[in-house]
Parts: structure tokens; sequence; C-alpha cells
């Protein structure tokens, strides 16, 4: 029986997600990570490969340029990352820090942006990528600005030994990150490394979030760096809309700011 194109679309979903945290997989791999018989999965690899949305290389298939293509140009018509850019660079310049532009989902924080070629090379973040909110200064602001509360009775995935574990732990740092307005992180996250983040979003309320990440004993965890923070985040939601603004949090996610607009130095 022919399939349905919702059918084959759903199967086409299922291959492309198998990529999802793994660069390079086997058709083994594919097949035992979607549950698709070893024919339809072939099928479905090489007529991928075919349309340049994956690239085979020997046994191994790879996410190809079209993907890379549609993903860049996706970004870029973005009116959050559109707005949020001249800010990001103007924080990454001021600080010499990275900075990073992320969205909730799914109790993940998925990155638009990051800006900071030299240091962001000793961060694992990339755009596209996720990382567990409750271990991250952005993930903990938009949790804390959120309906999205995470899972309770259980404890939660640690990526080192400073990670919060604790539902009841996490509760009361989001209620911090609500009374400051701000969130922190030290080396919840990686290693020697920590990040201050601010809402994006009107009062209360949060769409994205901005941080800036550094080495932990070189960040300064205080208003010289949250002040500069804060305005970005409220420059880049006045830039983008304001209440008019929906964020879709996946990377199939650039008004430009005024040349003479410019964050503040942080005192």
């Amino acid at each position: 029986m022919t399939e349905t194109p919702s059918a084959v679309l759903d199967r086409l979903t299922l291959v492309l997600d198998a990529f999802d945290g793994h660069a390079r997989q086997s058709l083994a791999q594919i097949v035992r990570r979607t549950g698709l018989p070893r024919s339809s999965a072939h099928r479905m690899l090489e007529r991928l490969v075919a349309l340049r949305w994956l690239r085979r290389d020997g046994r191994e298939y790879e996410l190809g340029m079209r993907l890379v293509e549609l993903g860049s140009l996706a970004i870029h018509q973005d009116r959050l990352h559109t707005s949020a850019l001249p800010f990001l660079h103007e924080l990454h310049r001021m600080t010499g820090f990275v900075v990073h532009l992320g969205v909730l989902q799914d109790g993940d924080v998925v990155y638009l942006e990051k800006v900071g070629e030299n240091l962001g090379k000793a961060l694992p973040t990339r755009v596209g990528g996720k990382q567990p909110a409750h271990c991250t200064a952005i993930g903990k602001v938009l949790l804390a600005h959120s309906d999205e509360t995470p899972a309770t009775g259980e404890e939660l995935e640690r990526k080192t030994r400073y990670s919060i574990a604790s539902p009841i732990q996490l509760s009361k740092e989001l209620q911090s990150v609500r009374d400051r307005g701000i969130a922190m992180e030290r080396e919840e996250a990686v290693p020697r490394f920590g990040c201050i983040a601010a809402p994006i979003g009107e009062p209360g309320k949060a769409v994205a979030a901005v941080s800036i990440c550094g080495p932990v004993d070189q960040l300064k965890f205080d208003n010289r760096l949250a002040a500069p923070l804060r305005m970005a985040a409220l420059g880049t939601w006045r830039n983008a809309g304001g209440t008019d603004l929906r964020i879709t949090p996946t990377l199939q996610q650039r008004r430009p700011m005024m040349a003479s607009q410019h964050l503040p130095v942080a005192g």
C-alpha cells in the first residue's frame, strides 16, 4: 500500500532526528534509533543523500549542505535573532567573553546564537545545540520566567559536580532568579566556566534570554555585567517589536539597530 505524504514525512523526520547529538551515523545506528525496517531506512537515507539533505562518507551518513543552507537562511530571517545581533556583538566587544542567545524547549536550552570566537572554542556550545536548562544561566532565567517547569520527584541530570540535582533546590534557585531578575551559574554546565543571563520579554515573562559566559575566576557576578546584560535584553525586545513577538523554540528560527545605538559601558 502506498504511504500517505504525512506518513512519509513522519519517517523522514525520524531519520533526521536520529542525527540530533550524533554527527555521523551508520545504517545500523539509524535503524536502531528509528525502529524503521533496514530496507526502508536505507532507501530514505540514499534519497536524502541525492537531495543533499544528507551526505554519505563510506558507510556513514551526516547532515548535508542543504540542511545547513536552509538552517542558516532560517536563522538569518528570524526577527529576534536579527534584533539581538548588534547587542550580542557589543556585549562581546565590551567584555571579551562569550555571549549566547537562547530559548527554552522541553526542559533544554536551544542556542540561537553564539558570539566569541577564541574563548568560544573552549565552550562546547553551538548554534542549534542544547543543554539541560537547569544547568545553565539562560535556562534558569527562562524557567523562572515561563510556565514550563521541570519534572518533580526525581533527580535532575548533572553535567558537573556543581550542577543542581534536586528539584527542591532548583525551585529555590528559580525563586532567587525571579527576585534578582537575572540568573547565574558557576561551573554547573562546563567545568571552569560560569555564566550570567537576563530574560528577553515582558516583565515577569521571557521568550528568550541572553548570557555572558567566561572563565569562572574572571567573571564578575555583580552589576558590572548584570547592567549591560539587562540593557541588551531590553534593547533586543524593543528592537524585535515587543509584545507582538512570538518565538518558536527551534533552530528553524535576523530589524537592525541604528549604528548610533550602543550599550553603556559597565561600571
